[in-house]
């Protein structure tokens, strides 16, 4: 797998632009991740969305569904994809050092 400088560290990364260790992760990573999705700035919602993310997967080893993201975040979808334009599972989950989600986030 190709490997891509990321808040610089350098990291395993799959086609897709998901590092491949999600222990890796930090903030300067999210940031590097997040220009990758066309995303200059991260406010805080983007971080509301992200540590959400974050929290989620720590504790149960997986994305949560769309529908509890929203939920538990407060946001529409509509708002998710106006923070992370190439959606939930591409952009947000990417963003959060998740490994790439296998079905709907």
């Amino acid at each position: 797998m190709p490997y891509a400088d990321l808040g610089g560290k350098n990291l395993e990364i799959d086609e897709d632009g998901f590092i491949q260790d999600p222990d890796a992760w930090d903030e300067a990573v999210a940031k590097a991740l997040a220009e990758t999705e066309g995303v200059a700035d991260m406010s805080d919602e983007h971080w509301k969305v992200v540590n959400y993310l974050r929290e989620y997967y720590l504790e149960y080893s997986m994305a949560p569904m769309i529908r509890k993201l929203c939920k538990e975040t407060g946001f529409p979808l509509k708002k998710i994809y106006e923070l992370f334009p190439s959606g939930p599972a591409k952009g947000a989950c990417k963003v959060a050092g998740l490994p790439k989600p296998t079905g709907c986030v």
